[in-house]
């Protein structure tokens, strides 16, 4: 009985750390989309990350609906539900035209007709606890996939020897929101939510030590750019590294 207690308030201590670091990894992309309120245009960023976010997100949602007293997992999906559909409004707001549909057309695809899917096929196909397996296999999927997001910026940051596209806090406080939510799970005995984190713990400890290796090259860079002041980056390598940058920001539980 003791042992119960224990990991009931185990279970909550996690579960809420997990919900206030997840809340500030969702506030990660703020400074972009300020930049896009100050230029009163988002061409140049892509709304995929947010996308991918918002569908995790609500994935999350209704798996907790179904599994039932997962309040902790509902919780900080339907903030980051409400976050992500914020950032995509104001993206499609000052989009251009044919960004405007594009971006319209995917969320339309992705989000509804996707999430619809698995919702209908949960629903008709299968019943009773096979149901919150099946949904469940589908989040641990995802999430891995999503956990995967940061190989291309650690594959950039072997490549040009350079951490700036990779802040050391950002890297920390998602390995702290994994690690939080691994713990979560296990204390539930949730491994659809805690397998997941494992995969998310060892990328996060990956970044921090190329981090360590990597970090004293910029000095090195700086210097460089100061002696080549007329060798500056193209747009599209701007671009590229933009677009790395949100799909960081926007990796969560």
């Amino acid at each position: 009985m003791l042992a119960f207690l224990n990991a009931r308030f185990l279970a909550f201590v996690f579960g809420l750390l997990g919900n206030i670091i997840s809340f500030l990894v969702f506030l990660a992309p703020l400074p972009t989309f300020y930049k896009i309120y100050r230029k009163k245009s988002s061409e140049g960023y892509q709304a995929v990350p947010y996308m991918v976010a918002l569908f995790s997100a609500a994935l999350l949602l209704y798996y907790a609906v179904l599994k039932t007293n997962a309040y902790m997992i509902i919780s900080i999906n339907c903030i980051g539900c409400f976050i992500e559909i914020a950032y995509l409004s104001i993206y499609i707001f000052y989009a251009p035209k044919n960004a405007k549909i594009s971006t319209l057309t995917c969320i339309s695809i992705f989000n509804v007709c996707g999430l619809g899917t698995v919702m209908l096929i949960s629903l008709i196909l299968v019943k009773g606890p096979k149901r919150v397996e099946l949904v469940g296999w589908i989040c641990a999927v995802i999430n891995l996939a999503v956990f995967a997001a940061p190989l291309s910026i650690m594959r950039r940051v072997i490549r040009t020897k350079s951490v700036e596209y990779m802040p050391f806090m950002l890297s920390f406080s998602l390995t702290l929101c994994a690690t939080a939510w691994f713990f979560y799970g296990f204390f539930v005995n949730d491994f659809y939510i805690a397998v997941p984190n494992v995969a998310g713990f060892l990328f996060g400890i990956v970044q921090m030590i190329l981090y360590c290796v990597y970090k004293d090259s910029n000095k090195k860079n700086d210097k460089d750019e100061q002696e080549k002041p007329n060798n500056k980056s193209t747009d599209k390598e701007d671009f590229e590294v933009e677009v790395v940058a949100d799909n960081q920001c926007n990796r969560r539980n």
